[in-house]
């Protein structure tokens, strides 16, 4: 399987480490063989190693250091944020987003739920158990 991810003007990749980490950011130019430009509709543009960053599958187009404005224009018309929150990646760090905001109770609550919903799998699988032993 060959690589797909390029470091390339237009990658959008996920900050990984630091004071942006969890944001989606666009490689806007490259500065050297360590560091890109990246910018995103709410931070300002600046320098990143490319270790802090982690390249997803998401490219759009726009020329090379383009205005915010054509940046952000870009970004919607490229539907980022939505591709975004349905790829099977994205999804994953919601639900651990929300996991992580949950409180004590929330917890139990959970936990009351996933033993309740085990004990009717454990019934049914019962059930169809004992139909195909008779």
């Amino acid at each position: 399987m060959p690589f797909k991810r390029y470091v390339e003007i237009g990658r959008v990749a996920l900050v990984n480490y630091g004071k942006d980490y969890g944001k989606l950011v666009v490689i806007v130019d490259v500065v050297d063989q360590n560091r890109a430009l990246v910018d995103a509709p709410d931070m300002v543009r600046g320098q990143m190693n490319f270790k802090r960053l982690t390249l997803t599958d998401i490219k759009i187009d726009i020329p090379r250091v383009p205005k915010k404005k054509t940046l952000i224009e870009a970004m919607d018309k490229a539907d980022v944020k939505n591709k975004w929150e349905n790829s099977s990646w994205g999804r994953k760090l919601i639900v651990q987003k929300r996991r992580a905001s949950l409180n004590d109770f929330d917890r139990f609550k959970l936990m009351l739920a996933k033993i309740k919903r085990a004990g009717v799998v454990r019934q049914e699988l019962a059930k169809l158990k004992k139909e195909s032993a008779s």
